[in-house]
């Protein structure tokens, strides 16, 4: 799973997405933890990015709480899961990452490790989002981010990883005319030489940015 990651390229966000629309609100982290409001960029004629909650709220749950399990959605079975096979269908969007947290069990505990591009751009993961109403009507936007086998390099770590896209595929992940055939073809592991990786400090996972 992903369950923690880092964005702190604000600067370069526009223009790395072609967004016209940036929060006055927004702000970096290197610790962004479920629950929290982060950017996704949706393309929505013009390109957007909003701040969303991390952990995708079904439009048809009773209780919110239920976006804390669905953080993650699983490539292999995306399409047809009731919680976002609504969302992959319409919804689909990307989530800038400069990296992202997995940990390796050891035999003295786990350790976190720092998983990154090996020349500082920003990643776009593959996400989802949804929206989800409660009973007076309030809206609130939450999203997920799809994960994937991870590759060769990263599997002493751990055995997923969030699916990171290639530059040339993000525009048609956001494009609404692709079959899901071609869809699912895009979820797959970034090859092993576009990442690096080093150790992270277990007290910044420890650190409760919420």
């Amino acid at each position: 799973m992903c369950g923690r990651y880092a964005f702190f390229d604000t600067d370069n966000l526009a223009l790395r997405f072609g967004a016209t629309k940036i929060p006055a609100n927004l702000r970096p982290t290197d610790n962004a933890a479920p629950g929290q409001q982060l950017p996704i960029v949706t393309k929505n004629s013009p390109t957007q990015v909003r701040l969303m909650k991390w952990g995708l709220i079904p439009a048809w749950a009773k209780d919110p709480r239920i976006g804390y399990r669905l953080i993650n959605a699983r490539a292999e079975t995306v399409a047809d899961k009731p919680a976002f096979r609504a969302a992959f269908r319409e919804r689909r969007c990307l989530v800038p990452a400069n990296g992202f947290y997995e940990w390796q069990k050891t035999e003295t505990g786990k350790q976190p490790y720092y998983i990154h591009p090996p020349h500082g751009e920003i990643w776009a993961l593959a996400g989802l989002y949804e929206s989800w109403c409660d009973t007076e009507g309030k809206e609130t936007l939450s999203f997920t981010i799809i994960t994937t086998s991870a590759n060769s390099k990263l599997k002493p770590i751990h055995e997923r990883m969030p699916v990171i896209l290639n530059r040339q595929d993000e525009a048609e992940w956001q494009d609404k005319s692709q079959p899901t055939v071609k869809l699912l073809t895009l979820l797959k592991p970034l090859a092993d030489s576009a990442i690096g990786f080093e150790p992270a400090p277990a007290e910044l996972l420890k650190r409760d940015d919420t």
